[in-house]
């Protein structure tokens, strides 16, 4: 286990914590921490945990919660600018909020609304709420994303983040089991680094990044 490279940039981990059944490894690069794919819950189990979420658009709590992105994200966007909400989830919300405010937005979850044709285009914004911390090919997901997104794009990300080391034993964020993988600032900034994005953070667990124009 000690050989498990990183899923995000690939370098070699260490093991960070090992509790209730689960490893958790700590990248030497860009310090993600994340559960080893052999520890990753079956797809149908995964699929079902997430089928129980009651996340709609008609919960106001959920709003609010969600505007801590979609606010500061709408702000950047011209008029009529064109999305996509990548892993939407069983009940898209962010999608009809965006929707409401002028946008167009459409849906793309590998469970809920595997739309191929989603993947074919290229947006002037992507949002994904509470998306990353499931991603089991990281690197892969966000070549995919660079690849969906329009010079001067923005990518509005929402995730927990690891601010300090030392809470992440009781950190509540880990008790999910589809959490395998878990952000630190510095992780949040390499990936800005990676593919020529300039971040913003509005929120502690919120990032927009915000791709360059064509030269």
């Amino acid at each position: 286990m000690e050989g498990d490279s990183c899923p995000l940039c690939g370098e070699s981990s260490r093991l960070f914590l090992r509790d209730g059944g689960r490893d958790y490894r700590r990248c030497a690069r860009c310090a993600l921490t994340f559960v080893p794919a052999a520890q990753h819950a079956e797809p149908e189990r995964e699929r079902a945990r997430y089928a129980e979420h009651r996340n709609g658009p008609g919960d106001a709590g959920y709003r609010a919660f969600l505007d801590r992105l979609l606010a500061p994200l709408a702000a950047r966007l011209p008029a009529g600018a064109q999305g996509l909400d990548y892993g939407c989830g069983p009940g898209p919300a962010a999608s009809v909020m965006l929707r409401e405010r002028g946008f167009s937005a459409r849906d793309y979850d590998p469970f809920f609304a595997p739309d191929p044709a989603a993947l074919t285009r290229t947006y002037d914004f992507i949002v994904c709420t509470e998306v990353f911390e499931h991603l089991r090919r990281p690197a892969e997901d966000l070549a995919r994303l660079d690849g969906l997104l329009r010079p001067g794009a923005v990518l509005g990300v929402m995730t927990g983040v690891l601010e300090n080391d030392a809470d992440f034993a009781g950190w509540w964020y880990r008790a999910d089991f589809t959490h395998i993988a878990f952000y630190r600032p510095q992780t949040l900034a390499w990936i800005a680094r990676r593919f020529g994005w300039r971040l913003v953070r509005p929120s502690r667990d919120t990032a927009i990044y915000l791709k360059a124009n064509a030269a």
